[in-house]
């Protein structure tokens, strides 16, 4: 089962989608982390990506998807796999196509996780850091043993990319770059939509519900 995994900031993708992995035996395929490791391995588009991110400059679309191209084609995705932050636009999505296409293989499944935006900015506004050992809490879904200290006993910050203005901005793009892509595949009828919100096990089994029980 091939699955691409969509959502905002906040909606609880990256967990979801290690809870699929387990279920399914497929990886998720983050392209945060294959970006790094195609650096970090040296391979022909690793190469290539370094060039840019040295420059401190985007990595281009070509070679994003020449990365993703590489993971699809290692042995553990013959099962499938969940792309979980690719295709970010309808660009990407296009490219993903035809890349998926030259290897023989097809998106079986978009699912898109919901969440209301003012849900989300207390997600993420709400995230706390302890300095000292790197704990994170939340200040209403896992609150600090005392106030403004961890259990370590080190103080607890927010950081600056769980502000509030920063996380409309990244709301902002979300909606302005990848949202377009709710259209895009619902109009190729791959696409299933998730409430987001509840416990993670209400939401997985609504997940588990759009899949139909597949098994993979």
């Amino acid at each position: 089962m091939n699955l691409v995994l969509l959502g905002p900031p906040g909606a609880g993708k990256g967990t979801q989608a290690k809870i699929l992995t387990q279920k399914y035996d497929i990886p998720q395929i983050s392209t945060g982390d294959i970006l790094r490791a195609a650096v970090k391995e040296q391979t022909p588009m690793g190469v290539k990506a370094k060039t840019f991110m040295d420059n401190g400059a985007l990595v281009p679309d070509e070679v994003v998807i020449g990365i993703v191209e590489e993971r699809l084609a290692k042995a553990d995705c013959l099962k499938g796999f969940i792309l979980d932050g690719f295709p970010r636009t309808v660009r990407q999505a296009d490219a993903l196509k035809k890349t998926l296409a030259s290897l023989g293989r097809k998106i079986d499944y978009v699912l898109s996780i919901e969440v209301p935006r003012s849900d989300l900015l207390q997600r993420l506004t709400g995230r706390r850091t302890c300095r000292a050992c790197g704990r994170g809490y939340h200040i209403v879904y896992d609150v600090p043993p005392q106030d403004s200290k961890c259990e370590c006993g080190g103080e607890l910050y927010q950081r600056d990319d769980d502000l509030e203005e920063t996380i409309r901005r990244r709301l902002d793009v979300y909606e302005a770059q990848t949202a377009p892509l709710i259209d895009y595949y619902g109009s190729e009828s791959l696409l299933r939509t998730v409430d987001g919100v509840g416990t993670f096990d209400d939401i997985q089994s609504r997940i588990s519900s759009e899949l139909g029980g597949c098994a993979g």
